[in-house]
């Protein structure tokens, strides 16, 4: 049997899209008011049911022949769906991609009984609401459907940007500075980022995160919201914050620090927010260090401070 190919054409003007097709030769079954394959008589009419043999049929450009090059026609006025010779097929029908035939795009047909040996003729419209019933007619080897479009896959999960729930702070905060690469400034209290100070955040992340979801998180609460810390703030506010290939000491300086591993971007901050920066499966049982310099003409240096409201880089798991 031939493949059974779809070329959609856009009819310029009337927003009308016409099926197009390659031959494709099929046997018919019906299901509904009676099941069975759909054979023919000698004359051409069409049948379900009975002792008749599966009859093969053609369609192309929504015309069907049957295997003996008979037009299939639906004959005036009942509308029967039968094949003569000589015939023009009756236009209009179709294949579904999942073998439905359809006639001007309804795929109910209707099955009237006829008294021959339970055979009955196949309708477009139902002759006798008695002794016809509605059925549907399927092709087979014409039409495939592609398979359903994957859902979406869900949306990563972030833990909460605030300290309502587990979290970690930094155990080693190390300023680095570009304009004296030497000097290793060993631990600090305070964040600090400028044209030429950045810094680094060290974090142990417990053995008991294991399977947890970790969020690096940046709080910048407004300085009236701060009970026991402040802050200095000019500047754009843009903040590149990165994972580092391994982990600062206090020996740490500019010179010899860890390498990036994975650079986060710009987060452009400002006093009154919080901001996630990162999501990840929790390192657990190991120390990260996270990095944060300034872009552009920031300088922000605040003392990190856990106390209400809470200021600083810090990781929150979930």
């Amino acid at each position: 049997m031939n493949t059974f190919i779809f070329t959609l054409a856009l009819v310029a003007g009337a927003n009308a899209i016409i099926p197009r097709w390659n031959p494709c030769c099929f046997h018919l079954s019906a299901s509904g008011a009676v099941t069975g394959t759909v054979g023919q008589l000698g004359d051409g009419q069409n049948r379900v049911n009975g002792p008749l043999s599966p009859a093969e049929y053609c369609i192309a450009d929504g015309s069907i022949t049957d295997a003996n090059g008979r037009g299939c026609i639906l004959t005036p006025p009942t509308t029967q769906f039968q094949c003569d010779v000589g015939a023009t097929p009756t236009p209009g029908f179709g294949v579904n991609c999942d073998g439905t035939v359809t006639y001007n795009g309804d795929a109910t047909f209707y099955e009237c009984q006829t008294g021959d040996n339970g055979e009955a003729n196949i309708y477009t419209s139902p002759v006798d609401p008695v002794a016809c019933g509605p059925i549907t007619l399927k092709a087979d080897g014409c039409g495939s459907c592609p398979p359903p479009p994957p859902p979406p896959p869900p949306p990563p999960k972030t833990c909460p940007t605030n300290l309502a729930g587990p979290y970690e702070f930094p155990h080693l905060i190390v300023p680095i500075d570009s304009s004296n690469p030497n000097a290793a400034a060993g631990t600090s209290f305070f964040g600090e980022v400028s044209s030429t100070i950045s810094t680094i955040f060290n974090f142990d992340i417990p053995a008991s995160d294991s399977g947890k979801t970790c969020s690096l998180i940046f709080l910048f609460p407004t300085q009236a919201q701060l009970t026991t810390s402040s802050f200095t703030f000019s500047g754009n506010g843009g903040i590149d914050f990165s994972l580092l290939s391994s982990v600062a000491t206090q020996s740490t300086d500019f010179a010899n620090a860890p390498a990036v591993k994975t650079d986060y971007g710009v987060t452009t901050v400002a006093p009154g927010n919080s901001y996630s920066i990162a999501t990840f499966p929790c390192p657990a049982g190991t120390a990260v260090s996270f990095e944060a310099k300034a872009s552009g003409d920031t300088c922000l240096r605040y003392f990190q401070d856990y106390n209400p409201s809470p200021i600083g880089l810090y990781i929150t798991t979930c």
